[in-house]
């Protein structure tokens, strides 16, 4: 929701800002700037950047829009205010177009290799008051949200199961309890504990690192037993396994990967005073 990017912007600011930026003091007048990219990749940030416009009284002109590929050194945004302005929220931009295309890029690696095969889900492995940002930009990328969040849906992991005699008395006690809306996802570590899920008609059925002969076991077993129940597999899921997972029959394939192990993409602004040639 706008209020929610709004809000993110005010702290982000006001994280960089705090006070005061001391080089108002020393420029004045109007001025323009372009962001150009130092690499390629996938572009996601622009969204947010739209809601700076207002705070920090610029006016900013995007060349692309979320989710679009760009090259290394292309002209991404132009961006036209008070030069303070745009100084003082040089940093801040930045940090959401590398931050936010990062993590586009590398969904987008997986994306590729999955087509239209399977599902690529992300995690609630996200850095901390992030989730948000960081979830958009999964989305930028191509991939698919998993849950935002524990309120979303339950999924019944181990440090649950260790509290129940059985998974089936696990997932019935959820079903009794929970809003009929809500979904139930049991995490299973192996074949047999998929059984048990299937046949105590949970919604969901997260493969949690098993190797791909498994895998395929525990998708005959929904086939057979439960059709209507998805499969995710979850833990181990690299760029040079997908190929393989993505042939077994299953509904998604989550991993913290898709955005911990993203890298900021380089950008950089370059500024002067407008209508100085």
């Amino acid at each position: 929701m706008e209020f929610q990017i709004v809000e993110f912007l005010k702290e982000a600011l006001k994280e960089d800002v705090g006070r005061g930026d001391w080089s108002r003091l020393l420029v004045s007048g109007k001025g323009y700037g372009v962001v150009i990219s130092k690499s390629s990749g996938i572009i996601a940030g622009l969204e947010y950047l739209k809601k700076l416009e207002k705070l920090a009284d610029i006016r900013i002109k995007p060349y692309f829009k979320d989710g679009e590929s760009y090259r290394k050194g292309d002209t991404i945004l132009e961006i036209v205010g008070e030069s303070p302005d745009i100084l003082s929220v040089e940093r801040t931009l930045l940090n959401i177009l590398q931050h936010a295309s990062g993590i586009a890029t590398n969904v987008r690696q997986f994306v590729e290799v999955a087509g239209d095969k399977v599902k690529i889900l992300d995690t609630r492995k996200t850095r901390p008051l992030l989730r948000q940002f960081e979830k958009y930009a999964v989305r930028c990328g191509g991939g698919k949200n998993h849950r935002l969040g524990l309120d979303d849906a339950l999924i019944l992991k181990d440090t649950h199961l260790a509290l129940f005699k059985s998974v089936r008395e696990a997932v019935e006690r959820a079903r009794a309890t929970i809003p009929f809306t809500v979904k139930i996802e049991v995490e299973c570590e192996s074949v047999l504990m998929a059984r048990e899920a299937l046949e105590s008609g949970c919604d969901i059925v997260m493969c949690d690192n098993m190797d791909s002969a498994q895998i395929e076991q525990v998708v005959e077993l929904r086939n057979r037993i439960s059709p209507t129940t998805l499969v995710e597999v979850s833990g181990n899921v690299t760029l040079e396994r997908l190929s393989k997972l993505v042939e077994l029959g299953v509904d998604g394939i989550s991993s913290g990967a898709l955005i911990h192990q993203a890298t900021f993409k380089d950008f950089s602004m370059k500024l002067k005073p407008k209508g100085r040639g």
